[in-house]
């Protein structure tokens, strides 16, 4: 009885494998009240059975009154079972920043990819739940921490009429973008002001976190000598922490600017040579002779940079196509590019050495390097993070060109079963 019981679970587990399917899930962080102008973040997490072969694209979409983003923050992993069913998911955060007060309901978001079923990538696709929220209250721009300076490029009080003062304010603010509102700097009576375009930052570092940064650059001139001020500067934001409006100020500065100092002295006249009609056509037949000479060597010389800059580029494409330089590549590729960027390398490495797939190319060299092969793409596919080694794919990576090189040598005849997994190629003269 107990065998029979046993033999209908594993009968039924594949199917119920098989009837697995991806879905996803989209929530709200924010729990306490939001307001217009806070960076909301909308956290999707999308699963899939077994494991995914190509990563999910997470699409941009519309929200009326509502700027949405998709903050450059790397993507989180993730595991869960359901029903004995193994599945792995990925995480991502759009950031949904409303505009005004009211209610404001985000659409489903259909993200797309490719897993596994049975050891094929299959395409796939999730829909999440709409989800809504509400912002209440009259708050025109929300962050975390915000601090406004200003500094000048000199002293204010020690200015000449021909002098320009160049003042730096700079805001800083964590939780939220650096699409923040503009500084309105108050016209200073009497002194000329120019304004320049701001500089926006994102992803700022902030003490242990990160934030935006906007840079605004005044330049304040006089003609006249006098004493002048420079309004003070109050910039309103809601305060997410303390659930409160606070505003950042900067005081009025007081301006000096003097009479600037006369130019002096008077610039002799230069004295006026007397020359004979005899210099004077000697001099013009050296200018005749320097010109006829200065175009014959223009003529001359006119193909030579071009030949030059052929020559250095043929030299320079056929380095970069040598076998040692792309092995190079290859290696440094693994030792510090991102995994999703090794990964593609080796693809490409495969392709150019004449091999259909990665694992074609990879069985001929170290048995270890399938082996690695696999690390890399477990910890790229799937909820398992892997120890994929950099430094010792590397080394075999060497290894399996020199098997390679030896095993060219060894043998000028094709092989006698040659295998599927690569295409046939050219004889190797001895």
């Amino acid at each position: 009885m107990r065998r029979a019981l046993l033999l209908v679970l594993l009968c039924l587990y594949p199917m119920a494998a098989a009837a697995a399917e991806p879905f996803a899930t989209a929530t709200i962080d924010e729990a306490d009240k939001i307001v217009p102008g806070q960076q909301v973040h909308v956290t999707v997490d999308v699963y899939a059975p077994d494991f995914f072969t190509s990563p999910p694209q997470f699409p941009l979409f519309e929200v009326p009154n509502a700027l949405v983003t998709l903050p450059e923050e790397r993507a989180q992993n993730l595991s869960k079972t359901i029903d004995g069913i193994q599945y792995s998911g990925i995480r991502r955060r759009y950031a949904v920043v409303p505009e005004i007060a009211g209610s404001y309901a985000l659409p489903t978001i259909r993200i797309e990819f490719t897993y596994s079923i049975d050891g094929n990538a299959t395409p796939g696709h999730a829909e999440t739940a709409p989800v809504t929220f509400t912002a209440e209250g009259a708050a025109a721009f929300a962050a975390r921490h915000l601090a406004i300076e200003q500094a000048f490029d000199r002293d204010p009080k020690t200015l000449k009429t021909d002098d320009a003062l160049v003042r730096t304010i700079t805001i800083t603010a964590e939780d939220t973008q650096a699409m923040m509102p503009p500084l309105q700097a108050a016209a200073s009576p009497g002194l000329t002001q120019y304004t320049k375009a701001p500089d926006i930052q994102d992803g700022v570092p902030i003490g242990r976190g990160s934030g935006s940064r906007r840079t605004q650059v005044f330049v304040y001139t006089s003609a006249a000598e006098g004493s002048f001020e420079i309004p003070a500067i109050t910039y309103p934001w809601f305060d997410l922490d303390a659930k409160q409006e606070e505003q950042a100020s900067l005081p009025a500065i007081e301006v000096l600017f003097a009479a600037a100092l006369p130019k002096t002295g008077i610039a002799p006249s230069p004295l006026q040579e007397t020359k004979t009609p005899f210099e004077h056509r000697q001099r013009l037949t050296l200018g005749v002779v320097a010109i006829l000479a200065a175009a014959s060597a223009i003529w001359f010389a006119r193909g030579l940079p071009h030949a030059a800059v052929s020559w250095f580029a043929a030299v320079r494409l056929q380095t970069r196509q040598s076998h040692r330089y792309r092995l190079h590549q290859l290696r440094k590729t693994v030792l510090s590019a991102s995994l999703p960027q090794v990964h593609a390398a080796f693809h490409q490495w495969a392709r150019a050495e004449g091999f259909r797939t990665l694992h074609a190319w990879a069985a001929t060299g170290d048995p270890a390097l399938p082996v690695e092969i696999g690390k890399l793409e477990s910890a790229l596919f799937s909820a398992n993070t892997g120890t994929f080694d950099r430094r010792r794919t590397a080394r075999l990576v060497t290894t399996a060109e020199g098997r390679a090189k030896t095993r060219n040598r060894q043998s000028a005849l094709p092989e006698l079963n040659p295998s599927t997994d690569r295409e046939p190629g050219p004889l190797t003269p001895r």
